[in-house]
């Protein structure tokens, strides 16, 4: 794994810290890496919940980096199986990824946030989509800010190219929590430590549910779970973990999952 990405595994939780000079900046390279490492995550039955952040407090990610655009990088390159960022992109990641947003998040630094399960920012923090006025559009950001926020707001985000603080997104929803630089990480271990406690089929069956129901109304998300097509969630209803946590309930005592 490249040098640029600092990993620590604690215990079930994996913690990725971005440190690319200058400004957490990525190319079509380093989003591969991402996605390799994402794909590992995922793939490893030891490893529940994903921590990413950047290092020091003046960038999370600066997005896209432009050295590599005036060298040649085309808008529409091969980031990976994961997208930019290495997770935005990758459906079958049915693992929580918390973004724990440590400074700056400028650009597809910022759209990739949109796709993580959870987001924690310090107070600091802040968050911009400039691609406007550099002659592009975010393709994340208009895919996703006009489906979870009122569109007038998606499009002052969008267009404006203004930057916003860590409490204004979180008063609309797209931060969970907003925390003092010295305590973020901490937060994001404690809301990892939280997920910890939730089986993780069950975890992997919410996360293939709202992704296959995104564009479905609510009969047709109904017609489609009884037609036990969504592997992850039949999985989780014909598990031992299902017998488990009903008996540990009864037994008033924590459960021990087991992950089949």
């Amino acid at each position: 794994m490249s040098d640029f990405l600092k990993i620590t595994q604690n215990g079930q939780i994996l913690e990725i810290v971005l440190d690319r000079p200058k400004a957490n900046t990525l190319d079509a390279q380093a989003c591969r890496e991402m996605s390799r490492l994402f794909a590992d995550f995922r793939d490893d039955p030891d490893l529940r919940v994903a921590i990413l952040t950047g290092a020091g407090e003046k960038f999370f990610s600066s997005g896209w980096d432009l050295n590599a655009v005036a060298a040649g990088e085309e808008y529409l390159e091969d980031f990976g199986e994961g997208g930019f960022g290495g997770f935005p992109e990758m459906a079958d990641l049915l693992k929580p990824v918390i973004c724990a947003v440590n400074g700056m998040a400028i650009g597809a630094g910022f759209e990739m946030l949109l796709r993580a399960d959870f987001v924690i920012a310090a107070e600091h923090a802040w968050f911009m989509l400039p691609e406007v006025r550099i002659g592009f559009a975010p393709d994340i950001g208009t895919f996703m800010l006009p489906k979870l926020l009122p569109r007038q707001k998606a499009l002052e985000i969008l267009m404006t190219g203004r930057r916003f603080s860590a409490q204004e997104l979180a008063d609309i929803g797209l931060v969970n929590e907003v925390a003092p630089a010295d305590q973020l990480i901490e937060r994001a271990r404690l809301l990892a430590r939280d997920l910890l406690r939730a089986s993780p089929l069950s975890l992997a069956a919410v996360k293939e549910a709202v992704h296959l129901t995104e564009e479905l109304t609510f009969e047709e998300s109904y017609e489609a779970l009884r037609s036990k097509s969504w592997p992850a969630f039949m999985k989780m209803l014909e598990s031992s973990d299902a017998r488990e946590g009903a008996k540990a309930f009864v037994e008033k005592r924590e459960p021990d999952w087991k992950g089949q």
